[in-house]
């Protein structure tokens, strides 16, 4: 699996997203990439995301079957700790819809 996070620079809300997020990755046990793209070297993501990021969205890995599933934006406020139980659970309901 990867998370993207769509951010663009000087964006103090997606600095600390990214922050959090490298914490999360690099102390948990989890198979996932987290993958930066840089809203302003894209014209099509520049148009979709000017006004919303930081923007998360949760995929497969490159060569499976696309999948993507943009996640609900924390709360800058929100704490690592919050934004684990959060992952866990979108996480959680994937895994749950493959078995099925």
């Amino acid at each position: 699996m990867r998370l993207i996070l769509y951010s663009k620079p000087g964006c103090h809300l997606c600095e600390g997203l990214q922050e959090k997020l490298e914490q999360i990755l690099a102390t948990q046990n989890l198979a996932i990439e987290l993958e930066i793209r840089d809203i302003t070297t894209r014209e099509d993501w520049l148009l979709a995301y000017e006004y919303e990021v930081p923007v998360l969205v949760l995929a497969n890995s490159p060569g499976l079957e696309a999948f993507e599933q943009p996640l609900p934006r924390p709360s800058p406020r929100a704490s690592v700790q919050q934004i684990q139980q959060m992952l866990c659970k979108y996480l959680s309901n994937i895994k749950k819809n493959d078995a099925e």
